[in-house]
């Protein structure tokens, strides 16, 4: 029983650190896309 709590927290953690890093990493992405646009039209 107390593998399937670590493997719980574990799979939260996990998420919770891809949020952590994707979330921003997506952010500037469409935001040099939004600037990069500006220079083509």
């Amino acid at each position: 029983m107390s593998n399937e709590k670590q493997g719980a927290g574990t799979a939260i953690k996990l998420i919770l650190a891809w949020g952590f890093v994707g979330i921003p990493l997506v952010w500037g992405v469409l935001q040099t896309l939004a600037n990069a646009m500006k220079l083509f039209q």
